[in-house]
């Protein structure tokens, strides 16, 4: 369950679908308004998940599977702790790139583990915290994967995987909105930002009213 206080939204969704971009538009709306927002990510949304960032994108060599899901689940538990907890508290608004749906999606269908499996792994590391608003944003996984190559950077250990990788983990997405539809805002990612962003604002706007703000 969400906080009493604070704000939480999460933006979700396959690589190369532009979540850090609509997370700027957000921010930037919010502070217009005089709302006092926290802006993290997932992993690396904290010193220690900087470093276990590292470990799960940038090392060398194999991760087994498990033991990623373990490293994102503990990653998650402690920004939860060290800051979005906090955050809330305070009454802040919280926006995260990324949050425990993209576990269930990626090392849950990605990695053909058990969703639920890594499902309840995610909700105990967070002692069950889920955000107020989550947007998926949804996007073909091949369109994605040309948006990716034309940012020019590095790829990371995941962004280097299959498309079949990614088909996977957009499907799991889609069910997970469909199965929880209050929740979840699903927003085609296709179009350009600004249009995406005119289909954001009236859910976000429909939530601050409802929390009073």
């Amino acid at each position: 369950m969400p906080d009493t206080k604070g704000v939480f939204i999460s933006f979700e969704g396959i690589d190369g679908v532009g979540k850090s971009t609509q997370a700027d538009l957000m921010q930037s709306y919010l502070a217009a308004r005089g709302l006092e927002v926290t802006r993290t990510l997932e992993p690396g949304g904290s010193e220690l998940g900087v470093e276990i960032r590292h470990l799960l994108l940038h090392r060398k060599g194999e991760v087994s599977v498990r033991s990623e899901a373990l490293l994102y689940a503990a990653d998650r538990a402690h920004h939860v702790a060290s800051v979005i907890r906090p955050a809330l508290a305070k009454g802040q608004i919280v926006i995260s790139d990324r949050y425990l749906d993209s576990s269930v999606a990626y090392q849950g269908a990605g990695r053909e583990l058990d969703l639920t499996e890594v499902r309840n792994l995610s909700l105990w590391a967070v002692d069950k915290l889920l955000p107020d608003l989550t947007v998926l944003l949804d996007l073909d996984a091949a369109a994605a994967s040309v948006r990716r190559g034309k940012t020019g950077a590095e790829p990371d250990r995941l962004e280097r995987e299959k498309i079949t990788f990614f088909e996977a983990a957009r499907n799991t997405y889609l069910e997970l909105a469909k199965n929880e539809p209050t929740r979840f805002h699903v927003v085609d990612a296709s179009q350009d930002p600004d249009s995406i962003w005119k289909q954001i604002q009236p859910r976000l706007d429909a939530l601050l009213e409802s929390k009073g703000l």
